[in-house]
């Protein structure tokens, strides 16, 4: 299941990810929240707090991700990954080497960090 996380700046697109994580989830939730910032801000600040683990997101939801990434590709500034799973933090530190914009992971107890880092607007 996908949650939005309330109470962050209107820059920035944050979601919860908790349980079973499903195709639905990411068209009903995800996308419509990317799609919207894209057109309010034309660019994508982006915050995933995962309180499950990324064997729960269903292969659907993994196609979904992908259609995500790459409708707006140019759009993303920052992507911060809340995780307790090391190796998707490292990922996503990886990550940053390849996407369009930087990307970074953080432990569960650093979501304050990571919500002040995602927060911060990159210089034009």
């Amino acid at each position: 299941m996908l949650k939005p996380i309330e109470n962050l700046p209107s820059h920035v697109v944050g979601v919860r990810a908790s349980g079973e994580v499903t195709e639905t989830d990411l068209k009903e939730v995800l996308l419509p929240a990317l799609d919207a910032l894209v057109q309010s801000q034309d660019e994508i600040y982006y915050l995933l707090v995962l309180d499950t683990t990324v064997q729960n997101f269903t292969a659907g939801a993994w196609i979904q991700d992908m259609v995500a990434g790459l409708r707006h590709f140019t759009k993303w500034k920052k992507m911060a990954i809340v995780t307790p799973q090391e190796s998707v933090e490292t990922f996503t530190n990886y990550f940053s080497y390849i996407s369009p914009g930087e990307a970074r992971g953080f432990k569960k107890d650093e979501l304050d960090q990571a919500i002040a880092w995602v927060s911060t607007k990159n210089e034009k």
